[in-house]
């Protein structure tokens, strides 16, 4: 029996103890400010489209940036929160440290489109997401143009797009796209003048198939400049006119 009681009180001292040390350690840090903002672009050395003094001017302008500020008065939450309406990032973390200091780490979208329409101008994103242009910086990615809406640009295009990008043929052949009424597509390759006509995006990988085998069996004995159209909408056959 004293065994038990011994136990208990024991419990009970180490659960007081412990409640006044994070108490205290609450209290001294309620009463400390951020001093320091740590902000890492885990992605910097591939994409260069936010820098810190980004970050930090678009925390300000939306009132959340914590330098200063009282430790017990900063929600990590609201800054993620502010940091994931920027279409430009992907991921935010915020973590404040045992010294009431705040770190920042961000990831940035990685574009495989653009997409280029009568109202402006737009990526999509690895994820199938929009993401503003970056003035200044060059993004080498397939071009789409055409009468595209943005349903189409982030659903079947964004497929397309993301196909391409991990294949390396096509993501070396493919440097343009073009969008007809109803969606159906023509795409300009890097080597040759040819216009090849897709049509609809679907079963579009069985049609890229035909295409290299054309490629492979064909251009060498024609040639490069034959052919002024490939037309690879028709199953089970290619349709090519020749340049006149």
């Amino acid at each position: 029996m004293k065994k038990i009681i011994f136990t208990i009180i024991a419990t009970l001292l180490l659960a007081y103890i412990g409640f006044t040390i994070f108490y205290f350690a609450r209290q001294k840090r309620a009463d400390t400010v951020c001093k320091e903002v740590e902000i890492i672009i885990a992605d910097s050395l591939k994409k260069h489209f936010l820098s810190e003094s980004d970050i930090v001017a678009y925390l300000k302008n939306r009132n959340v940036y914590p330098l200063n500020r009282e430790t017990g008065k900063i929600n990590t939450d609201s800054i993620e929160k502010a940091l994931m309406k920027n279409e430009i990032i992907e991921k935010a973390e915020v973590i404040q440290k045992n010294s009431g200091n705040i770190k920042i780490v961000v990831s940035q979208k990685m574009p495989i489109l653009r997409v280029f329409t009568g109202g402006g101008n737009y990526f999509v994103d690895s994820s199938g997401k929009t993401m503003p242009t970056v003035p200044g910086q060059a993004i080498y990615v397939p071009v789409a143009s055409g009468n595209i809406e943005k349903t189409f640009a982030v659903s079947q295009l964004y497929k397309f797009a993301l196909f391409l990008q991990n294949d390396a043929f096509w993501n070396d052949q493919i440097e343009q796209i073009y969008v007809r009424n109803e969606n159906e597509v023509e795409i300009i390759p890097r080597v040759g003048d040819q216009t090849i006509i897709l049509g609809s995006l679907e079963n579009f990988e069985q049609k890229l198939r035909k295409l290299r085998l054309f490629y492979e069996q064909v251009i060498p004995r024609m040639g490069w400049e034959k052919y002024s159209v490939i037309n690879l909408r028709y199953k089970n056959q290619i349709v090519c006119t020749k340049k006149q």
